[in-house]
């Protein structure tokens, strides 16, 4: 049985200032509640990611390899999650510029728990967890000195 959850968040910069942090993995653990980050293989994290590059995040003893599966510029990445409690998690992060100015984040995903049952438990973690990650994108984006 497959879960899903969205949240959103609001920045105050352009689509283009919040894609360019989504693609910079080093980037995250500096807005988000992940401690550390790296690149499957090697290589700068802190220089942009392309279709394919499989990242590495650490949170506590948690390790995640993500590998990025779609971009469209300023406009939608897309990644997959494979390890952790999942058999399948397919996230998106999709930008659109907002009436008022900035840019308006919607961050998504699809799963399925490889523990039946767990998924309720799972689907509240993640909305909490995202939405920090959310909010937490939107407020560095946009201060003015924060993006690459």
């Amino acid at each position: 049985m497959s879960h899903s959850y969205k949240v959103a968040s609001h920045s105050r910069a352009t689509p283009g200032a919040v894609f360019s942090l989504l693609v910079r993995g080093g980037t995250w653990p500096s807005w988000s509640p992940l401690d550390a980050a790296g690149l499957e293989g090697g290589g700068d994290p802190d220089e942009p990611q392309k279709v394919g590059d499989t990242r590495v995040f650490r949170t506590g003893r948690s390790v995640s390899l993500e590998p990025i599966v779609e971009l469209v510029a300023d406009r939608r990445f897309v990644y997959e999650n494979l390890n952790g409690p999942f058999r399948f998690y397919r996230g998106v992060v999709e930008l659109a510029e907002a009436p008022q100015g900035g840019t308006d984040i919607t961050w998504s995903a699809t799963f399925a728990p490889k523990v039946p049952l767990t998924g309720r438990l799972l689907r509240r973690y993640l909305t909490g967890f995202m939405q920090r990650m959310a909010d937490g994108l939107a407020e560095y984006a946009g201060r003015s000195d924060s993006a690459p």
